[in-house]
């Protein structure tokens, strides 16, 4: 059995009840987009709750909170939006896609980093793997576009997104923004083949660095398609909730 078989029924599955009521569309979108943001910024350190990132995104401003969390916030929310603009448009990946995504992640909080690529040395914490010294950036990111292209285009669209996730962290191209910028391209692949977004929860941050470590350190993607299958799945049952679907 295919390792993506479960996943492949789940979707045929859900593909049947489509179009989705209006209603429900809207529900599911207002949900998930909370949640993404919420767990995506969590991840990398934000400390506004699920409760206090909503109010974020109605343009609340919470007490004890920095400006940088609010921009983090309504940023990704913002980044959200645009690439589910580019689903619709179902293209390649692209540098350019890419560095407008960053450019919205970071925007108002390092806009003179903005979809540009470093021009230092990055260590990650914690972690194994060193990035590529600043000035192979460039040359491995065109890599990357010819790699999607040329191979990743034939894989399953679930390995398709978790290797674009993994091989992008392990260039880090970005100064700052990489990991909120990485779960938008997973998303893109994955949501450009028909799969709802994949949201990695803030409980698995740690199975999630080290899986990610270990893919870059090792070339062993297994622990991290993994991690990636089971939040794919999960990302299924919010639609049977509200279709009332056993």
């Amino acid at each position: 059995m295919n390792q993506f078989d479960k996943l492949d029924h789940l979707k045929q599955k859900l593909d049947s009840f489509r179009p989705l009521p209006g209603s429900v569309v809207k529900n599911l979108h207002e949900d998930l987009v909370l949640r993404w943001t919420y767990n995506s910024n969590a991840i990398e350190g934000n400390t506004l709750t699920l409760k206090e990132t909503k109010v974020a995104l109605e343009g609340i401003t919470v007490g004890g909170k920095t400006m940088r969390e609010h921009f983090e916030a309504i940023n990704h929310r913002e980044a959200i939006f645009f690439m589910e603009g580019l689903v619709k448009k179902n293209e390649y990946l692209s540098e350019w896609q890419i560095k407008s995504i960053h450019q919205l992640v970071l925007k108002n909080i390092d806009d003179a980093n903005v979809g540009v690529y470093r021009k230092t040395n990055v260590t990650i914490s914690g972690a194994d793997h060193v990035p590529p010294d600043a000035l192979q950036v460039e040359s491995q990111m065109k890599g990357f576009i010819e790699w999607y292209q040329s191979h990743a285009i034939k894989l399953h669209p679930v390995e398709r997104a978790v290797r674009v996730h993994a091989d992008f962290i392990r260039i880090h191209p970005f100064s700052d923004g990489n990991g909120r910028t990485s779960r938008l391209l997973m998303n893109l692949e994955l949501m450009k083949s028909g799969f709802p977004a994949a949201v990695l929860p803030i409980s698995v941050r740690l199975e999630y660095y080290e899986s990610l470590d270990h893919a870059h350190t090792k070339n062993d993607y297994q622990p991290f398609i993994n991690l990636i299958i089971k939040i794919v799945e999960d990302s299924f049952k919010p639609y049977w909730h509200a279709l009332g679907v056993q």
